[in-house]
């Protein structure tokens, strides 16, 4: 392994890419500390301090590394981008222009790349304008009595709130440039970045009050957590395609044998992040009504607010797997992989082509979605199991979310990197 680091960096050009992508990352962590003009950084740290780490904030906050709460630059971190290109996902089956643009190949998807990111800037200023707001009414930090900004006056709310879009936008740019001059997809490094820089901290706190001895029970499991998520992120269902011999002018084309692969986590973390936010909106909801008789407020309270409550795994648990059917169903289109195959000439073996293929694609993926819908489901359960056992916080350091993001983008990273190294016949690092 450090052989291969050290053939990675005796490599001109992988090495550039490589310090290339990390004085990026050093550039985002920096905006990520650097706080918004108007905001009081002393009252801030404070509330933070006697605030711990509870609040309905804590997805956001996992993917802005901590800078949502501290109302830096970078506060709304890549949420808007993911949000964005969620909802364009989605609207791409929906709506047929989408579609259309989507099978234009390269320029269709430039299309869509363009849109996104209007999208994005669209969201985070809604975004920016709701979380400044909370900050100036003082419902940002529950339980914080001090001013969070140094003036209250509309002037400083637009300069925070320009500041906090535009920091988006940087960190589009940050990101595509990652992707085009770097290694690995520049989204995904940002966000594998935020989710990392708290990743210490959490470690730390989980022994200095718990004991070194629930720390090294804590580290061990979350070791053996990891393996097995590389384990499943690795698998998949490979679904053979042969291609017919056919003769275009006079050359003859195909005779070829493929496969489709077929992960058994098809859906990545975004059931995960579906079902969290979901989750989110009850929690919400009963802080901003501040009606103590009322019954469902007791209700949300008592069952759909505290993560360690039975009621609540069971929503979760089963939100994950609606959401991971539900993810997978609009993103692997059986019949337009049955007739693409069929348009090309190609069968898988024993199926004939048209409507069979298409029936036995249907049937494998929903055969195939179970287990992983299961898997995620699990992972996901366990900081709020943690909850119950060591009375974790809700920063667990081996969440689910955290561990999904950073070992697929890990995975996929060193993948690349891998097929770089391979193409000047280094020996890989996953060998």
């Amino acid at each position: 392994m450090l052989g291969a680091f050290a053939n990675a960096f005796r490599t001109p050009d992988l090495r550039r890419k490589l310090l290339f992508v990390l004085m990026i990352l050093a550039v985002f962590r920096l905006g990520s500390q650097i706080p918004t003009p108007g905001v009081n950084v002393a009252n801030v740290q404070g509330c933070i301090a006697n605030l711990g780490d509870t609040g309905i904030y804590s997805l956001i906050n996992l993917f802005s590394g901590g800078a949502l709460l501290q109302l830096t630059v970078f506060a709304l971190g890549i949420m808007p981008y993911i949000t964005a290109s969620i909802i364009l996902q989605l609207l791409v089956v929906v709506i047929p222009r989408l579609e259309a643009l989507k099978k234009e190949g390269q320029a269709g998807q430039t299309k869509i790349t363009q849109y996104t990111r209007y999208l994005t800037l669209g969201l985070a200023l809604l975004q920016a304008t709701g979380i400044v707001a909370l900050a100036r009414s003082g419902n940002l930090l529950q339980g914080c009595t001090q001013p969070l900004l140094h003036d209250n006056g509309t002037q400083t709310f637009m300069v925070m709130v320009i500041t906090m879009t535009a920091g988006t936008a940087v960190i589009m740019w940050l990101g595509e440039l990652i992707t085009d001059r770097g290694v690995g997809n520049g989204m995904s490094l940002l966000i594998f970045t935020q989710v990392v820089a708290g990743f210490p901290s959490s470690l730390w706190a989980v022994g200095k009050q718990k004991g070194w001895w629930i720390f090294a029970v804590v580290l061990l499991i979350g070791l053996v957590i990891i393996a097995a998520v590389i384990f499943i992120e690795q698998a998949q269902r490979r679904i053979p395609v042969q291609y017919a011999r056919r003769m275009v002018g006079r050359k003859m084309f195909g005779g070829s044998s493929t496969y489709i692969p077929l992960k058994v986590n098809q859906a990545g973390v975004i059931p995960v992040i579906f079902a969290s936010s979901l989750l989110y909106l009850p929690a919400m909801a009963a802080q901003f009504n501040q009606d103590s008789d009322s019954v469902w407020v007791r209700f949300l309270n008592d069952y759909l607010v505290q993560g360690d409550h039975p009621l609540y795994m069971i929503f979760y648990f089963l939100l994950i797997i609606f959401f991971t059917y539900f993810y997978v169903s609009i993103t692997f289109n059986p019949v337009e992989v049955a007739d693409n195959m069929k348009k090309y000439g190609g069968f898988i073996p024993g199926i004939r082509a048209g409507k069979p293929t298409e029936d036995y694609l249907s049937y494998v993926l929903s055969r195939i979605t179970l287990p992983g819908a299961l898997y995620l489901g699990l992972v996901a359960l366990i900081p709020l199991i943690a909850f119950v056992f060591i009375n974790a916080n809700q920063n667990f350091p081996f969440g689910g979310t955290s561990i999904l993001i950073m070992v697929g983008v890990a995975l996929d990273t060193v993948k690349q990197i891998e097929s770089q190294l391979q193409q000047r016949n280094y020996e890989g690092f996953l060998r």
